[in-house]
């Protein structure tokens, strides 16, 4: 009676303390609670942004696009959760971590997810639409990527590379909302981005790796299983590492990109070197501190320009 929960979803928190019941739902449903995702989408943006080449007049105009993608960043998240939801809501009611979410345990619809889903969508098409005409159609070329992903894990263990695929996007995306156009360096930030999914995203799929073969779910995790997995995850992180210094490099960047760069590394070795893949509060929180090493790299970005 005294285990912990294997719930994902936290207690006691500012959803249950200071929002409606009603609320509650919706703001789960979007992972509102659980910002990780939110910055995992948002530091390719970021990156980007922050390293795509603009004169002098238009830093504020970089400043503001900070802004909007953070927002959008946001919005995208939760209507992607929302929509990875409604299609595996039968997958999710088969697994511990997952079988209490809104829609499996009954506390939302799926007519109401789908209008949730619809209302974040268009709250984000309205910030993409103020962007420059060529980052517009960047934007609307990715929501394939978006619908595609939830059904990835049904037939394929690589799940993660789709992942990859779509919660990159911003590297081109940021670059082109800047610049009105793309470069050798923004598509190396985004093949530098798809590896590092591949490497966080295996250690978060490790939570569920015994419940995955009951429920037909597919993963890196179960690809690699526990002996492999340590090799593969510091091979996604080096290449991820080689993509994003040859992007700072091509961009011109000075020796801060190389502190940032280096010190983001020595976090990702960390995050293989402890990692317990039989430990799911473990694999959550390494999982979360890739939060730190986008910090660094953006720091690295920044400063690299500076100089």
């Amino acid at each position: 009676m005294n285990a912990p929960s294997p719930s994902d979803i936290p207690r006691g928190g500012w959803v249950d303390r200071l929002t409606p019941g009603r609320v509650r739902p919706y703001i789960r449903l979007s992972r509102f609670d659980r910002p990780i995702g939110t910055w995992l989408l948002l530091f390719p943006c970021w990156w980007a942004i922050a390293l795509a080449p603009v004169d002098s007049a238009a830093l504020d105009a970089r400043w503001y696009l900070f802004v909007l993608f953070g927002i959008g960043a946001m919005l995208m998240r939760g209507g992607g959760c929302t929509w990875n939801d409604i299609l595996d809501r039968n997958f999710d009611a088969q697994v511990a971590r997952t079988r209490d979410r809104p829609l499996p345990a009954g506390e939302v619809t799926v007519r109401q997810a789908l209008i949730w889903f619809i209302f974040q969508l268009g709250i984000s098409a309205a910030i993409l639409f103020s962007f420059n005409s060529y980052a517009i159609w960047i934007g609307i070329a990715s929501l394939s990527l978006v619908a595609l992903y939830p059904l990835a894990k049904r037939v394929t263990f690589w799940p993660q590379f789709v992942l990859g695929l779509a919660f990159n996007w911003g590297a081109l995306l940021g670059w082109a909302a800047v610049t009105g156009g793309l470069a050798l360096p923004a598509f190396l930030m985004y093949a530098g981005g798809i590896f590092w999914t591949l490497g966080y995203d295996t250690i978060y799929a490790h939570q569920d790796r015994p419940d995955d073969p009951a429920a037909g779910v597919k993963s890196s995790a179960r690809a690699l299983g526990l002996l492999a997995s340590k090799p593969w995850l510091m091979g996604f992180y080096l290449i991820a590492a080689a993509f994003f210094g040859t992007a700072g490099y091509l961009a011109g960047l000075g020796w801060p990109l190389w502190i940032g760069l280096g010190l983001g590394l020595a976090q990702l070795v960390w995050q293989i070197a402890g990692a317990d893949f039989d430990n799911p509060k473990d694999c959550l929180a390494k999982f979360k501190s890739n939060r730190l090493f986008g910090w660094l790299l953006l720091a690295g970005i920044i400063g690299g320009h500076l100089v």
